[in-house]
């Protein structure tokens, strides 16, 4: 998605956003208007409100797409954004305050997504919102929220240039694309000795082209070559076409798979079922279920580079686990969940440093004062001039059905 792409959206999302708000329930926060120039808001309709009352709830929204394709991500992250919640109101809540968490399906659809902004903040009065781990679907909802002067902090959405694109009310609680590319990149080169790659990229999202830009200019400026590179689209059931050219140009020493979730596990098994031998090596999309139908083959020279381990024995990431497990009864399904948690802490991080004061202005500017926010998924800082906060990413290999630790790579 180029950038005159994901502007053409927002103004899209804008407009669709005035249209609900002109036909829904009063009250909440009402939109500013759509930029004339077609361009992105540079910043926010400053949206004091109102302080709350002493006792009145702090109402938090969250929109995750935990239907259509991106549901093996975004349910995990939406489930530990709400046990984050409900360990905060155990604790008796923020300043006083409990938090009513109001959520919403995206159903893996970007007018769907922006709806649901719209509805949190001019129905439901939510004040700050958090989810989506796609940045396709966080450029529609952030936009709303961006016009309206809501913060949002996107969970698992990783192309760095979101809160460039929509404004200053978007930030990040992933690394971006480039990060995680470059690491694995670096990784395949320097320690696993690759010196050629192959590159099959998922044309129909910009986070699996943007992944895979990212990691061929990385893998080239290190002295690498790229051999061949292939495409597919979402949802794809067969691969053939794309192993038939793969093994007719001889192997690589890297094969760089930038696909979804849904397809990780087609993809290696067909691959390794034709006879490709290679190493494979994808992003954080690929920190799911790689196992399904390729199950043991996943087990064979497979790297993510992600947002954390479940082998990490750190007791930040072991506590996590531990009260995911108990709330849901199976453990973290992947990292998304641990950066849905993640997320909810740094909002609520945002919202105690407003002391008595509790607006979404005040809830932004505190966002972008958070130093040293210790996480699951790594430490999080932010500046007034950097919504995306530097983490090392986390380079993992499947083993026995999980993916174990191998290093953190800067």
């Amino acid at each position: 998605m180029t950038k005159l792409t994901k502007i053409l959206a927002l103004v899209l999302a804008l407009v669709l956003a005035l249209s609900l708000a002109a036909c829904g329930a009063g009250g909440g926060n009402e939109p500013a208007p759509a930029p004339d120039d077609g361009s992105a808001p540079e910043q926010a309709a400053e949206n004091t409100g109102t302080p709350l009352a002493e006792g009145e709830d702090i109402v938090v929204g969250g929109i995750f797409n935990v239907t259509g394709f991106q549901s093996p991500i975004d349910a995990p992250a939406q489930q530990a954004f709400a046990l984050a919640i409900k360990q905060i109101n155990e604790n008796g809540g923020i300043n006083g305050h409990m938090l009513k968490y109001v959520t919403y399906d995206g159903q893996t659809d970007q007018t769907v997504c922006a709806n649901n902004a719209t509805q949190l903040i001019n129905t439901d009065g939510a004040i700050v919102i958090g989810g989506l781990s796609d940045s396709d679907y966080a450029y529609a909802a952030g936009a709303v929220a961006q016009a309206a002067g809501i913060p949002i902090v996107f969970s698992g959405a990783t192309t760095p240039d979101i809160p460039e694109v929509n404004g200053n009310c978007s930030f990040m609680t992933a690394f971006g694309d480039n990060v995680c590319a470059e690491a694995a990149a670096s990784y395949a080169y320097e320690e696993l000795g690759a010196r050629t790659a192959y590159v099959m990229i998922d044309n129909a999202m910009s986070y699996t082209t943007n992944l895979a830009q990212y990691f061929i200019d990385k893998f080239e400026e290190l002295g690498g070559e790229i051999v061949l590179t292939d495409y597919s689209t979402t949802g794809d059931l067969d691969y053939s076409a794309q192993v038939q050219r793969y093994l007719a140009n001889g192997e690589a020493d890297i094969m760089f798979m930038s696909t979804g979730p849904d397809d990780a596990s087609t993809v290696i098994q067909q691959f390794r079922q034709a006879g490709a031998t290679a190493p494979m090596m994808s992003g954080d999309g690929w920190d799911s279920d790689l196992w399904g139908v390729a199950g043991d083959l996943a087990n064979q020279d497979v790297y993510v580079a992600t947002h954390y381990a479940t082998s990490d024995d750190s007791p930040i990431v072991q506590n996590f686990i531990a009260d995911y497990t108990e709330e849901y009864g199976y453990p973290p399904e992947n990292a998304f969940a641990a950066l849905g948690y993640d997320c909810m802490m740094v909002i609520a991080k945002a919202i105690e440093m407003c002391g008595d004061d509790i607006t979404p202005a005040n809830i932004r500017d505190n966002l972008e004062h958070i130093q040293g926010l210790e996480c699951v998924t790594g430490t999080i800082s932010y500046t007034p001039d950097n919504h995306v906060p530097a983490k090392t990413v986390v380079i993992t290999q499947a083993v026995d059905g999980a993916l174990s630790f191998l290093k953190n790579q800067a």
